[in-house]
């Protein structure tokens, strides 16, 4: 009986990792997909302004003129493109992590009650006599579930680290308001 319990949970540990996996491969593969078409529009609009700009400079005739139309214009709008390339994809980054960290809690809770459940079957089915084992099992256990608990916020400790990494990345990107000179 036991070893059919034991079997039946390891299917269901094993259908809940799949489960898990495929759901960590599509968050992947809807930031890729997401990443993809921002690049794509990206390019397709930093090719477009271009276009734009060179025949706009062609046809100034004063290199004065061409200096300032670059440094006003030109390198205005691709800062402001720039800025706007990594907020879409720090948008894509940050919502895929959330949803990675949300798959890694599931399993990390579903995988702590089924070794609690296992430990509570089998300790309620030992041998008369075997308390003292027991007893030293349960122990460990505990040892063992403080462990899982400690890796499981150093994941999410982790996950917020990276989060924290990402707004900044995002905070340097954005163009930096011009101050007053004090004269």
């Amino acid at each position: 009986m036991i070893k059919n319990s034991v079997e039946s949970q390891a299917a269901l540990s094993q259908r809940r990792a799949m489960e898990a996996s495929k759901a960590a491969g599509r968050v992947a593969i809807e930031s890729a997909q997401a990443i993809a078409q921002i690049n794509q529009q990206a390019t397709q609009e930093l090719a477009t302004m271009i276009q734009k700009r060179i025949s706009e400079l062609m046809k100034t005739q004063d290199p004065r003129a061409a200096f300032e139309y670059i440094h006003a214009e030109v390198l205005q709008d691709a800062a402001k493109e720039i800025t706007q390339y990594h907020n879409q994809l720090l948008h894509v980054l940050n919502g895929g992590n959330k949803e990675l960290a949300d798959i890694a809690e599931t399993m990390i809770q579903e995988s702590k009650a089924d070794l609690i459940h296992f430990v509570n079957e089998a300790t309620d089915n030992a041998p008369a006599g075997s308390e003292a084992y027991v007893s030293v099992f349960k122990a460990s256990f505990s040892n063992a579930l403080q462990n899982f608990e400690l890796m499981r916020a150093a994941m999410a400790n982790s996950f917020s680290s990276f989060e924290k990494s990402v707004e900044n990345v995002g905070n340097l990107a954005s163009p930096q308001s011009p101050t007053k000179k004090k004269g």
